[in-house]
């Protein structure tokens, strides 16, 4: 099939920045993009050659937008998987596959599928609802502290608590969650894996990650990652059999801790290009957006080494109530050497709401470092 400057229409669920920097390389070939997404103002509603208004859950949106593409991917997690197997059974190519986000749209079941796979992970266990948590934690052998996750659509450090004492369950949740044992953390790394369809597969560098202590946000992402060539391998190689066990097709992320011990567990999975990502833009031989393309179309995967060391910033909304999105002192950093600002194009700015980032590239990372925190104390995303 001819795919590029074609009739090929490659069909993406979500409309978000993700999804708009996935445009900034289908334009590049000159692929022919249909998006859907609620929101008339989403950040692909500009760049799609098509851009339709439909809810991503909803099953009978979901089977009207995949009959018109050839190719259908996603951005974001949260889409009607039921309508996206139907599809799979008419013969539609959909990547990832509905299975693999399914298992992935669950928590509990990622972790159930990590433990079938023998992939390592920390102790784990599931609950039907809070008031079962509270019944047989202690049963189940798990002292304080331990973190509570909700097992479905938490994101972006929402659905997730420390709980340091019986007290801290005293909240309402009547949905299905999961406790995990709180592993005593070195570092917190990502690996973005690649595999296409015939099962070639390459992975970009090991990056760090630091995360907002009240939020729980990913402030940084630092590329490499400060750590020893034998645990970027094991990592690496986590990370690939990951992917292989899901049977992957596109992007999977991993998030992993790296223990005090030197142990390496999985965290958690997204199946699509991801936050920890976003520095491969500037940093890397290939970007995450331009891989993932190569993923799903089956072409072969590009070189993933780092042209230049780099650390992505994140600029997220400041203020509680939501309005027009400011960027303050923005101006002042466009003369600084190795400054690339991405700005999503989102007009309303909120708490804690990802609005943009910012990537410093340096042949020192540790001066890239130093800019990129300096950068970060100066930008105020505000209404």
């Amino acid at each position: 099939m001819q795919l590029f400057s074609s009739d090929f229409k490659l069909g993406i669920l979500g409309g978000g920045q993700l999804g708009k920097m996935l445009m900034y390389d289908a334009k590049r070939y000159d692929l022919h993009t249909k998006v859907m997404d609620s929101n008339q103002e989403a950040p692909c509603a500009k760049l799609a050659d098509e851009f339709i208004i439909g809810d991503i859950t909803d099953y009978d949106d979901v089977v009207s937008f995949g009959d018109k593409v050839d190719i259908i991917t996603v951005e974001i997690e949260k889409i009607n998987t039921d309508a996206l197997m139907f599809l799979e059974k008419k013969g539609k190519k959909v990547f990832p596959s509905a299975r693999t986000l399914k298992v992935i749209q669950s928590k509990s079941d990622q972790k159930d599928f990590y433990k079938q796979h023998n992939l390592p992970t920390s102790r784990f266990k599931n609950y039907s609802n809070l008031d079962e948590l509270r019944n047989n934690f202690e049963n189940d052998n798990f002292e304080f502290p331990f973190v509570w996750k909700s097992s479905r659509f938490g994101y972006d450090g929402k659905g997730v608590k420390i709980i340091k004492n019986y007290n801290d369950l005293n909240f309402s949740f009547e949905n299905e969650c999961l406790i995990e044992e709180k592993i005593s953390i070195q570092k917190e790394l990502s690996v973005i894996v690649a595999r296409n369809i015939s099962g070639e597969m390459k992975c970009f560098p090991v990056v760090e990650m630091e995360f907002n202590e009240n939020s729980n946000l990913v402030e940084y992402v630092m590329c490499p990652a400060n750590i020893s060539n034998d645990i970027e391998k094991r990592a690496m190689q986590i990370a690939m059999n990951t992917s292989e066990k899901f049977n992957m097709v596109g992007l999977l992320a991993v998030e992993l801790f790296l223990t005090k011990e030197d142990e390496i567990l999985i965290n958690e999975v997204a199946p699509r290009p991801h936050n920890s990502g976003h520095h491969t833009i500037e940093c890397c031989m290939t970007s995450q957006f331009d891989q993932h393309i190569r993923s799903i179309l089956d072409l072969p995967l590009g070189e993933t080494e780092i042209l230049i060391p780099g650390i992505m910033v994140n600029l997220v909304g400041e203020n509680k109530v939501e309005g027009n999105v400011i960027y303050k002192n923005i101006n002042d950093i466009f003369d600084i050497p190795g400054v690339f600002i991405h700005i999503y194009g989102k007009k309303k700015s909120r708490l804690n709401r990802k609005m943009g980032h910012i990537t410093i590239v340096n042949r020192d990372i540790e001066k890239a470092i130093e800019i990129g925190k300096k950068i970060k104390k100066k930008i105020k995303v505000v209404s």
